[in-house]
């Protein structure tokens, strides 16, 4: 702006220095010499005026042009401080993520979620364990139960020996209808013990 405003009084200067000038040119053909003069010492002042100025005007461009390419380099200061501004609050923004992120790992909430699930784990496991220890015992027990009759069978002859041992003509005499009576089963007796042996099947279902 005083670069502007010197300019135009220079310019101001110039133009009243000329018209003196053009004054004096004038006075001097109408013959009067002493106007002639007092036109020129106008032209002088003007013209004094306008080389000072043009001193001035010269300086100004200097400053102004200094002025300009600072102002240039100011804008691309502010331009990299304005990138580096954003960049920064997007460096901020990604810290504050990852800290919330890690503190949500590292809460007491979610260690209690984890081991909340930890104990349900242990306690499906442990309704596996007992499902099939259950169905061992089930399985034991049935194969107990056969093994009962078996032994049932084994005391059954001991007995009989047992029997015989101490009486041996008894037993010479109950040995032949006995023996009479396995040797050839009826149809009748073969039916009910094939009945008994599914109503023993039935119970122990």
């Amino acid at each position: 702006a005083a670069q502007r405003r010197t300019q135009q009084q220079y310019e101001n200067n110039l133009k009243e220095s000329e018209a003196w000038t053009a004054r004096a040119q004038l006075a001097l053909q109408k013959g009067d010499e002493n106007l002639a003069r007092e036109a020129l010492k106008r032209k002088k002042s003007f013209s004094d005026a306008a080389t000072s100025l043009k001193q001035q005007l010269d300086g100004q461009s200097g400053q102004v042009d200094t002025l300009k390419r600072g102002l240039m380099g100011l804008e691309s200061k502010i331009s990299e401080a304005k990138t580096k501004k954003e960049m920064l609050k997007a460096r901020s923004a990604a810290a504050r993520a990852n800290e919330q992120l890690q503190s949500a790992v590292n809460s007491n909430s979610t260690g209690s979620a984890m081991a909340a699930f930890e104990r349900m784990e242990d306690k499906v496991l442990m309704q596996e364990a007992k499902s099939q220890a259950a169905s061992e015992i089930a399985g034991s027990n049935l194969l107990a139960q056969f093994d009962d009759l078996g032994k049932d069978d084994i005391i059954d002859a001991e007995i009989i020996a047992m029997r015989a041992a101490l009486n041996p003509a008894a037993n010479k005499a109950a040995i032949a209808p006995e023996a009479a009576s396995t040797s050839a089963p009826s149809s009748a007796e073969m039916d009910a013990e094939l009945e008994a042996l599914k109503k023993q099947m039935d119970n122990l279902g």
